[in-house]
């Protein structure tokens, strides 16, 4: 497994809800590559709370959303939009018990929609909520224009290849 590295940190005003370190009311998400996937574990805090001790499904809805467009930058080269999100709540999934993680891959590719499937797990490692996110990819170099996407390697170390 290795870290993946945020290289949006550097652009001025950056404060993205999922995966900013520097938003005090965002998620603060950080990921990993492991093979085919991409994980975070993430810590749910209490004021993301819907029923008492159960974390939100729009902020579930939100993790699965953060993590599949991290697929697509470090597994598909690429930065896209999200076009749908089709989540399947399973589970509970408790504030207070410790780490959740949420595991995402390559679902399929069709032409210019890659559609992503995300796992959410409990801290007891039990499946609590499953999602589909379509992405509408752009070529390379799109992305980079349009949505200042730096290029596969800045999110790893040079060390990683």
């Amino acid at each position: 497994m290795r870290k993946i590295i945020n290289p949006y940190l550097k652009l001025e005003n950056y404060r993205c809800f999922g995966c900013s370190p520097d938003n005090p009311y965002g998620l603060g998400m950080e990921f990993y590559e492991d093979g085919e996937e991409v994980i975070c574990r993430w810590n749910p805090k209490d004021h993301l709370q819907g029923y008492d001790n159960i974390l939100h499904g729009g902020i579930q809805s939100t993790l699965a959303d953060e993590i599949a467009s991290w697929v697509v930058f470090v597994k598909l080269k690429t930065a896209g939009v999200t076009s749908r999100l089709e989540m399947f709540f399973k589970k509970p999934v408790f504030t207070h018990k410790g780490l959740i993680t949420l595991r995402a891959g390559v679902k399929a590719v069709q032409g210019r929609t890659a559609s992503v499937a995300v796992k959410l797990l409990d801290a007891e490692e039990i499946l609590c909520a499953e999602a589909v996110v379509d992405y509408f990819i752009y070529p390379p170099h799109l992305a980079e224009r349009k949505l200042r996407y730096p290029g596969y390697e800045k999110f790893f170390e040079a060390s990683d290849f």
